[in-house]
């Protein structure tokens, strides 16, 4: 069993017993939808290749590796205002710039590396994802579609190039991958997201308490807040069913 495959059971696992509900309330996401999403990836790693180039250099798309991310990801983007968006997309661009690079420059030859590649590339794209998308939604879609990214620029190199070989987007190891950054960039997003929130007094406001403080998706969600321009409420309207949040 693969790492990507053993990551989408544990989230199925999370969602089965409500354990991401928070997650997937900030991220526009249903436990119906996620289930879809992540039963539509798996279903589709085991299905042929849809073929899109023959010849010197063979490129095919992978349906759960690359189309049901790709899908995900285009839901999310719709579900975002247009801050959310930009940054979600630079995420994904500057994602797949480092580790197209980082591709290039080092040999990743089987025993020899004191990483695997698709944890070094899965890693960083999660990073990079939450350090430049910020909320949960631009997080996964800077790690998620910066991989796929990634692969379509190799891809395009290969035919410049004329070079021999047969390219996957969304292949088997690119899976693991995409699910790694995915679930990385999250993850980033939520517990220092939060942690950021808690250490400035929690997500109940106060008049002292500086706005920019909240993640994203709690200033929409609480105060309708689109752009970041909301004002803190007063300590009188704040909402104490918040304070377990």
């Amino acid at each position: 069993m693969t790492l990507g495959l053993i990551l989408l059971i544990a989230v199925t696992v999370l969602v089965f017993l409500g354990l991401a509900q928070r997650v997937l309330d900030r991220m526009n996401l249903s436990d119906t939808a996620a289930l879809l999403f992540i039963g539509a990836m798996v279903v589709g790693t085991f299905l042929p290749d849809i073929p899109i180039l023959r010849g010197e250099t063979s490129v095919a798309v992978n349906v759960g590796g690359a189309l049901v991310p790709l899908a995900l990801v285009v839901y999310l983007l719709m579900n975002a205002d247009g801050a959310e968006v930009f940054r979600g997309l630079l995420a994904a661009v500057i994602t797949a710039a480092v580790t197209f690079g980082i591709a290039q420059v080092t040999q990743f030859e089987p025993g020899q590396t004191f990483i695997d590649p698709i944890w070094l590339f899965g890693i960083l794209a999660g990073v990079i994802g939450y350090a430049l998308g910020r909320s949960r939604r631009a997080a996964f879609v800077g790690g998620v579609l910066g991989i796929i990214l990634n692969d379509v620029v190799e891809a395009a190199r290969a035919i410049a190039g004329g070079i021999r070989s047969d390219i996957t987007i969304g292949g088997a190891g690119i899976l693991d991958s995409v699910v790694l950054a995915g679930i990385i960039g999250v993850l980033l997003a939520e517990l220092l997201g939060e942690t950021r929130e808690r250490l400035g007094g929690g997500p109940v406001h106060d008049k002292n308490r500086p706005v920019t403080l909240d993640n994203d998706e709690y200033r929409r969600e609480e105060f309708g807040d689109e752009l970041g321009g909301v004002q803190s409420p007063a300590p009188d309207q704040a909402d104490p069913e918040r304070e377990d949040r």
